[in-house]
């Protein structure tokens, strides 16, 4: 593939954020229907080529999923070409190398929640190549401007609700290997009940232990303060010569 070489407003190695985001379209099937670029070169072409390599069926199985989007990328000189796949349509986004992934991904969502809002079920159903190009190509260039001013503040929500997404599959995963283990509710119930129980059993032992633990040290500090108390009466009486150190005048 030859590489996307903007031309018409020149998108250098600078890395601007205006120049981040180069070329973006929508598409139903391989037909795209509107697409917006301030810049000239080759990477419309390489695009097209990329939305033809998607793996067959990808919109129709997501959809099957309950609507959950396909998403695929393909890297060509220093540039990436994502791909978000709904519902039989196709959005995409090329991008510098060197732009966080977040940014496209946030692209990718917003373009396709407006498109959907706008055309879902209506004329884009059965609209030609480029016939919504005048009227959808200027809200492209809107989606893509708000994105990178906002990309910072975008990049940090799409990491939150990645972290959130991971805790909801691991316990999404934990319930399923509970269930596929057969173990019923009454079942975990039982089991937190003896836990319980054992937990009691557990600081009923601890009480026992300390108190036990206390007694002993008393009885060693009695022991202590006999011998002691032995010692002084030993000097006392070696002292004294007896019990009686009192001196008596004849």
């Amino acid at each position: 593939m030859a590489s996307p070489a903007p031309g018409g407003k020149e998108a250098g190695e600078g890395g601007r954020k205006a120049e981040w985001l180069i070329y973006a379209f929508v598409a139903r099937g391989t037909a795209v229907l509107a697409e917006y670029t301030e810049f000239t070169g080759n990477f419309p072409a390489i695009a097209a080529q990329c939305l033809q390599r998607l793996p067959a069926g990808s919109s129709s199985a997501s959809a099957a999923a309950g609507g959950a989007p396909a998403r695929f990328s393909y890297a060509c000189d220093r540039h990436t070409f994502n791909f978000l796949l709904h519902r039989g349509y196709a959005y995409c986004v090329v991008a510098k190398e060197s732009v966080p992934k977040n940014v496209s991904v946030a692209f990718l969502e917003r373009l396709k929640d407006d498109f959907m809002k706008r055309y879902g079920g209506g004329k884009a159903d059965t609209a030609l190549a480029k016939s919504l190009n005048k009227e959808y190509g200027p809200v492209i260039k809107q989606h893509i401007q708000y994105v990178l001013d906002h990309s910072e503040e975008l990049d940090k929500t799409l990491k939150v609700q990645a972290q959130v997404s991971e805790v909801k599959n691991i316990m999404l995963d934990n319930i399923e290997k509970t269930l596929g283990r057969g173990e019923k509710l009454s079942e975990l119930q039982d089991k937190t009940s003896d836990l319980h129980s054992q937990a009691q059993e557990f600081k009923k032992q601890g009480v026992k232990i300390r108190r036990k633990t206390w007694l002993q040290n008393m009885k060693i500090k009695l022991v202590v303060l006999g011998i002691l108390l032995l010692l002084v009466l030993i000097v006392w009486v070696s002292v004294c010569q007896g019990f009686d150190c009192t001196k008596h005048e004849t």
